[in-house]
């Protein structure tokens, strides 16, 4: 596995100190596509940095694709339009699920039968989540063989220019925003294939595109049920976190009975919440804190993340 840095989210920049750390001196690839129409603003990373940065724009590489392959941007119309109904509907059926399940961890009598019928009711969200990624894997994988099957010069140019950049460069760095849209053009351009061994430094959204499954998350949002919801399979580099930007402002960490419940859902998995200033890595064998880090715990509270 190549070396991988995940950060809190970058308000207040540390990016350059994780950079110092790794002595990554040379030319950094960026990639910004979560901004969408910012997506060239990387004068500020650039500064902050003090190193070359070249943006690999991968938002407006998969636009030029698409409009020089029509058959490529009808695939990618079609499977976006079937995965938001399938997500719809899947929300739908976590409505009816999820709120028995987060009243019965607040329940206390006969503890004994309670604890077989919160298992129960937590299986069952599993359940409901990997049914939806398997549908979902099966969308993905008809997609590939669609375009598999093509000839697609536009999308082969457009990967043999992001390949002469890598190679040329020494990081790459992933930044933020839209992570479904961040997570298609990283996606439908092979990039992490691209890049080979270089180091990764990703945040927020960067760091949820990596794992092997995408989870929104917001306890309290403007509208909706705030009901944590998976999207997607992400890239799948690494499997054994769950990244969660934002999570102290996104998430009631002060309520046990959801932090229970998010804990247990997505286990074995360790959920861990990547605030500004957070810093963890990957070294070839472990996941190590770079800063003080936390895991969501599964009896509802925060426990420091131990290297494992």
């Amino acid at each position: 596995m190549r070396p991988l840095t995940l950060l809190g989210p970058q308000r207040h920049p540390t990016l350059v100190a994780t950079f110092d750390r790794l002595e990554i001196t040379g030319q950094v690839a960026a990639i910004t596509a979560g901004w969408q129409e910012r997506e060239a603003e990387v004068d500020e990373m650039r500064e902050h940095l003090g190193r070359p940065v070249v943006d690999l724009m991968l938002h407006q590489r998969c636009e030029k694709a698409f409009a020089s392959e029509p058959s490529l941007f009808q695939a990618h119309r079609q499977r976006q339009d079937r995965l938001r109904k399938m997500q719809w509907l899947y929300r739908y059926r976590l409505d009816f699920m999820i709120q028995p399940a987060r009243e019965l961890l607040t329940r206390t009598e006969d503890p004994e039968m309670l604890a077989a019928e919160q298992e129960a009711a937590i299986a069952a969200l599993r359940r409901l989540d990997d049914e939806h990624l398997e549908r979902i894997a099966a969308v993905h994988r008809d997609f590939d063989e669609r375009i598999a099957s093509q000839h697609l010069p536009g999308l082969e140019q457009q990967r043999a220019e992001i390949r002469e950049i890598l190679e040329s460069s020494s990081a790459l760095a992933i930044a933020g925003g839209h992570v479904a849209v961040l997570l298609n053009r990283l996606r439908l351009l092979g990039l992490m294939e691209l890049a080979g061994d270089l180091p990764v430094i990703a945040w927020s959204a960067g760091a949820m595109a990596l794992g092997g499954r995408i989870v929104l998350f917001h306890d309290s949002p403007p509208q909706g049920a705030g009901n944590a919801e998976v999207l997607d399979h992400g890239l799948g580099i690494f499997r054994d976190l769950l990244p969660l930007p934002h999570a102290r402002r996104r998430l009631r960490l002060d309520d046990p009975f959801r932090v229970q419940l998010f804990a247990r859902r997505f286990a074995p998995v360790r959920c861990v919440p990547l605030d500004e200033g957070d810093s963890i890595s990957w070294d070839g064998d472990h996941w190590r804190p770079d800063t003080p880090a936390h895991i969501l715990n599964p009896d509802g509270h925060l426990r420091r993340l131990e290297v494992a």
